[in-house]
């Protein structure tokens, strides 16, 4: 995948032809962040899952290879051999401290996803915050660049963009992630490699502007109150169609009983392949 187009046009991942069916395409901004990145990495190589709740030594990232690391609820951390990136981190020990973030992103305000704890441990002079623009004290807290769905910031050669990330009335209920609230999901493409991370999200129709654009999409296994849950999962994946798939925001057990449930849907999906890890586990993909 060419990640080109995704440096140049918000949401324009791999043809130029999808721009024309943004409807926000005149509100989009673009942030141009100058940074060189450099994280310290030494020990030994990973090519498959690997515990890290209680981190002992940095992993060797060879170069043209990806570190993705489930932390907890809809914590991750992306790795290469120059960048660390988190995104909603959560419940980290203070061993992360050996682990510092270059940028640090958060989908929305609720208390499982911006955890100031957390982003204390592995704040660095130089680590760059992107949040939701309408979180403006934590904004103002860590000097973070607002963003809303559409805008788009780089920082050194890394593409992140802002999409959509909402849920709907249930019943008398009203939308726990409202759609006026702006809150976002995350497309980052780094070594011609897009991640999306949809943060706690239903199955949206904007997720057909993503199809077939995604090498790696984290979508969240439930509470159906809170989170797209069950076989609207496989919904929401047929839509993306991206490449590899790794469950979110699950309780004890679920991602293994959903694969159960619905992992043959999920292979049914052209070129999807779905990897199911533990909290505080890694996987390593190898870029072309």
């Amino acid at each position: 995948m060419s990640a080109k187009d995704a440096l140049t046009i918000p949401f324009n991942l791999r043809t130029p032809t999808l721009l024309q069916s943004m409807p926000i395409q005149n509100n989009t901004r673009t942030f141009v962040i100058m940074a060189i990145l450099l994280v310290g990495v030494g020990a030994t190589a990973v090519m498959a899952v690997q515990i890290l709740n209680a981190p002992v030594q940095d992993p060797v990232i060879l170069p043209s290879t990806l570190n993705v690391t489930l932390l907890t609820n809809a914590g991750v951390m992306i790795e290469t051999n120059d960048t660390r990136i988190y995104i909603d981190p959560y419940l980290l020990n203070s061993t992360f401290a050996a682990y510092p973030a270059d940028i640090i992103l958060v989908t929305h305000p609720h208390g499982d996803h911006y955890d100031p704890t957390s982003l204390d441990i592995i704040e660095t002079e130089s680590t760059e915050f992107i949040f939701p623009s309408n979180m403006t004290t934590e904004c103002a807290t860590y000097g973070a660049t607002g963003v809303e769905p559409g805008d788009t910031v780089m920082i050194g050669n890394i593409n992140i963009t802002a999409f959509y990330m909402y849920t709907l009335p249930v019943d008398i209920y009203p939308a726990s992630h409202p759609a006026e609230a702006n809150w976002t999901s995350f497309i980052i493409t780094l070594e011609n490699f897009t991640i999306f991370h949809s943060g706690d999200s239903k199955n949206i129709v904007e997720y057909y502007d993503l199809t077939d654009q995604i090498d790696l999409a984290f979508l969240p296994l439930g509470p159906g109150c809170q989170t797209m849950a069950d076989y609207e999962v496989v919904q929401a994946l047929a839509r993306i169609e991206p490449t590899y798939f790794i469950p979110i925001h699950y309780g004890d057990g679920v991602q293994d009983s959903w694969i159960a449930s619905y992992g043959d849907d999920v292979e049914d999906i052209d070129d999807c392949t779905a990897i199911v890890l533990e909290y505080w586990t890694m996987h390593t993909f190898e870029l072309e």
